[in-house]
């Protein structure tokens, strides 16, 4: 497997990505610690994500990576950009369902920390819902510390109105999060 920072995503090239995930835990509120408090067992489902199917294309504020597996097939891709705040924002990870806990996701994530170290960026923030645990708790392990919360996010999307907007910080070194 490798990272390979690109120009250019095309929805082709990530079309074959299997980015659902099984839920089975909820994260519950208070979101209001570095990491999640409570986490309870729901009926389980299978949550349908899709990755963004418009081309995407790298431009001076943004990163574009891809990994590769096995034959060259894409297995996973991230996208970056610089934030208003001096954060880069994840816009986009994704893993595909068969490269799961492997080092996929470490991977690609040392290649948005190493990019926003480059940046002089303060260090990387991203948004997850609540009934993502597996990448809540990835999220943890890497270093991230939840920052606050959003329950009306996604309110006007259907079946995802029930869902919390998570929002995760990276500090890079040298970087003080504010009490």
């Amino acid at each position: 497997m490798r990272i390979k920072r690109v120009g250019r995503v095309t929805a082709e090239e990530i079309a074959d990505i299997d980015a659902s995930f099984d839920v089975i835990y909820e994260a519950m509120p208070p979101f209001d610690g570095p990491r999640l408090q409570r986490i309870e067992p729901v009926s389980p489902y299978r949550k349908i994500y899709t990755p963004d199917p418009e081309d995407q294309e790298q431009d001076g504020d943004k990163l574009l990576a891809v990994a590769e597996g096995g034959g060259g097939r894409t297995c996973g891709y991230l996208r970056v950009s610089r934030g208003w705040n001096g954060f880069a924002v994840v816009e986009d990870i994704v893993v595909d369902r068969d490269s799961r806990r492997s080092e996929l996701g470490r991977l690609l994530m040392d290649e948005a920390r190493r990019w926003a170290r480059d940046e002089g960026l303060a260090g990387i923030r991203l948004e997850t819902q609540s009934n993502n645990v597996p990448a809540c708790m990835f999220y943890q392990a890497y270093g991230f510390m939840l920052g606050g919360s959003d329950r009306h996010l996604y309110a006007a999307l259907g079946e995802s109105r029930r869902e919390t907007a998570l929002f995760w910080y990276y500090f890079l070194p040298g970087v003080l999060p504010a009490a």
